[in-house]
């Protein structure tokens, strides 16, 4: 359910509510955010309107920026979450990344600031971005955005590269050259290829790094210009200065990795970031061995083009000696020095044979001398020593990170520990993965990739879960991160509290705030809302109903004539006593009903005698009877009259 918005404020996605903004681009704006459901800060870049009308952009950005969502590194902002969003202005479904919010300046911040920065810093700034290039190309994605907007400095100082995938789906679209350079923003960090509309893979990322380097250690890019077009003609076409020309501070090996990286033709480049890391890692170990720097390509000048005025010519000698040696020496009209006379031309040409075979003399020995000088100089300097032997890297898979560090710092090598998440088990703070394989022969000093086991991915089980319906718990847990097929679901405990709705989550195992690993088994409780059915029969009715009631349930009852049961007394109940039966279900009620009274019966008197004479005579008879005594009978028929109404009256007892 979306969360209604306040006033002064928007939200992004339904849960992001935008802040402050952090930053502003050719390609979009980032804002600080709350995560409304997580009760976390993220940070909110939101793509400009009018990059957003191209449905292939949209849907290329889309899968790019999922790609980068799974690159989990500490010098990777990490992505959390990725939609649209309708923009109110042109209905224009705008897309969003949301990220990790990282307090700190990007380099283009520090830059922008004139600070100088030093070039021991600035190369271990550029192994940050390897680092997170070293991480990101493993994974199949190639940046092609690398520059200092795009890398961010915390206060500790670590270096976090964002932005990963989105150039990608900038680049694969049907954007001319001008409008990509719109895009990104400037045309400064682009490699040749990119420049040149080509097919570019991760040697262009070591381009733009080389770019972000150069600029760092010398305080501008290398290449400058008027228009974004102008730019990229000269990374096609122009070599750079080396950056000693601009900073005299700078070494010559420092000199050499950044050509290299701004060679025109990837083949002439590093040919990964953690080669381009291992040289920059000797230049910090102050290992002086020459890093070759490629031939810079295209920098003839057009045949046309004239001299170029801050070139730097060499006079031939001929054209030197022709210029200002043997030339006779003639004095200028009217500078006050005479001609000379005939006679004296033979002298003169004495003179000067004397003073040419002087010079020519002098030019011997000094010439001597300078070789005596430079052999003296040399056998004095120590022997070059040989190319270093290369060595066999060892094998530090399963070795804590410690002794890791430690064997490889034994065999001359460096450990770049990249901690990576894995089974929670005795491999934690070991490694689990190194590259170059043991056994590979490398050069003193290079660097070997040490995955570190720092087990399994963690999140937190998030807050004020309890009260909530199923599936928004079920969602709220995946957005923290949680694999939802571990989420398993189980019914609570009869009896339940009777204000607890269906599928109202009643308990969270591990609870509400405990960080436990993405992948941990997860037991959501969820209320019923049903109640068992209580034993009704034999209670009278009013107390049954009032039973029913405390268990949920609403009653009817029927009456049904019982004579084996008092009446009142409930002798049949549906659903029967157990059964589960959703709360404010009906119980239908069979209760006992008394049988109507029987008929009232007359009194069974003595027949009085009949009127009509007997058709016999009977006269014989009674006067038999008379000779008898009667008086049994009579008590009889008057005892059982009495009974009969003794019965009656007891009949009508019972009705009232």
């Amino acid at each position: 359910m979306t969360e209604p918005e306040t006033p002064g404020t928007k939200v992004v996605g339904g849960r992001y509510e935008l802040g402050e903004p952090l930053g502003r681009g050719g390609m979009a704006e980032v804002r600080r955010a709350v995560d409304r459901r997580l009760g976390r800060q993220v940070a909110v870049k939101q793509l400009r309107p009018d990059l957003a009308t191209d449905p292939t952009f949209q849907a290329r950005f889309r899968r790019e920026a999922q790609s980068a969502a799974g690159l989990n590194h500490p010098n990777i902002v990490a992505v959390y979450d990725t939609g649209e969003e309708t923009d109110p202005h042109t209905g224009v479904q705008v897309p969003y990344i949301v990220m990790e919010l990282v307090e700190g300046p990007t380099l283009r911040d520090i830059l922008r600031e004139g600070r100088k920065i030093l070039p021991e810093r600035a190369l271990e700034l550029t192994n940050g971005v390897l680092d997170a290039l070293t991480y990101s190309h493993r994974a199949g994605i190639v940046h092609r955005d690398i520059k200092p907007a795009n890398v961010m400095l915390t206060h500790s100082g670590d270096v976090k590269v964002m932005d990963f995938g989105i150039a990608r789906a900038v680049a694969d679209t049907s954007a001319t050259m001008t409008q990509t350079a719109a895009v990104i923003g400037t045309a400064q960090y682009l490699s040749p290829e990119q420049a040149r509309g080509e097919t570019v893979d991760a040697r262009s990322d070591l381009y733009s790094a080389g770019c972000l380097m150069y600029e760092l250690l010398v305080g501008r890019p290398p290449f400058t210009g008027e228009s974004p077009v102008s730019v990229a003609y000269q990374h096609v076409r122009e070599a750079p200065k080396p950056p000693s020309e601009v900073d005299p501070t700078i070494t010559p090996d420092i000199d050499a990795i950044a050509l290299k990286s701004l060679a025109k033709e990837p083949d002439d480049r590093y040919q990964s970031a953690r080669e381009m890391k291992t040289a920059i890692n000797r230049v910090l170990a102050g290992d002086q061995t020459t890093i070759a720097a490629p031939i810079p390509a295209a920098t003839r000048q057009p045949a046309d083009a004239g001299p170029d005025p801050d070139a730097t010519r060499v006079v031939p000698a001929a054209a030197a000696v022709g210029a200002g040696g043997n030339t006779p020496s003639r004095a200028l009209p009217g500078s006050g020095v005479d001609d000379l006379d005939e006679e004296d031309e033979e002298p003169r040409k004495r003179r000067t044979g004397l003073v040419i075979g002087l010079i020519i003399a002098i030019v011997v020995v000094l010439a001597a001398i300078g070789i005596g000088a430079k052999y003296w100089y040399d056998s004095n300097q120590p022997q070059t020593a040989p190319p270093p032997t290369k060595v066999a890297v060892p094998s530090v898979t399963g070795m804590d990170r410690n002794r890791a560090e430690a064997e490889l710092k034994d065999k001359g090598l460096t450990a770049n520990v990249v901690n990576v998440n894995g089974p929670d088990d005795n491999t934690i703070n070991t490694a689990t993965k190194q590259e170059p394989s043991a056994g590979t022969k490398v050069d003193p000093g290079s660097s070997v990739e040490v995955d570190i086991n720092q087990g399994p991915k963690t999140a937190t089980v998030p807050k004020d879960l309890v009260g909530k319906p199923y599936k928004k718990v079920l969602a709220s847990l995946k957005d923290a991160g949680f694999d939802t097929d571990n989420i398993k679901k189980e019914t609570a405990p009869q009896p339940e509290a009777l204000d607890l709705k269906k599928n109202e989550v009643t308990a969270v195992d591990p609870g509400e705030g405990d960080e436990v690993a993405v992948s941990s088994d997860i037991t959501v409780t969820v209320a019923t809302g049903k109640s068992e059915v209580p034993d009704l029969v034999g209670s009278l009715a009013d107390p049954a109903e009032q039973r029913a009631e405390q268990s949920g349930f609403d009653t009817t009852i029927t009456e049904k004539e019982d004579p084996d049961n008092p009446a009142g007394t409930v002798i049949d109940q549906s659903p029967s006593e157990g059964t589960l039966l959703e709360r404010d279900s009906t119980i239908e009620l069979t209760v006992a009903k008394e049988p109507p009274p029987p008929p009232k019966k007359s009194p069974t008197a003595t027949k009085s005698p009949s009127k009509e004479p007997s058709k016999k005579p009977t006269a014989s008879a009674s006067e038999s009877a008379s000779d008898k005594p009667t008086a049994s009978k009579k008590p009889t028929s008057s005892a059982s009259a009495s009974k009969s109404a003794k019965k009656d009256d007891e009949g009508d007892d019972d009705e009232g």
